[in-house]
């Protein structure tokens, strides 16, 4: 895996030190723009996820009606 934070340093001793900052700023910029895209998350996962992430939401509590898993 590449190094994703390379260590920048400043080989011209002669810049002023908003040279040195103008130009490591420019670098990051460039390194951010030049960056791979992050590997996208696959759209349809585990079917058996998605439908104990959509049984598990309520649209309102229903305080009212007994969980037949508990209340036998």
């Amino acid at each position: 895996m590449p190094n994703r934070h390379p260590q920048l340093k400043l080989i011209a001793p002669t810049a002023s030190p908003e040279e040195a900052a103008a130009i490591v700023a420019a670098l990051e910029q460039f390194m951010r723009a030049t960056a791979p895209a992050p590997p996208q998350a696959p759209e349809h996962g585990d079917p058996w996820h998605r439908a104990a992430i959509l049984e598990g939401v309520e649209r309102e509590h229903r305080s009212d009606v007994p969980n037949p898993w508990i209340n036998t």
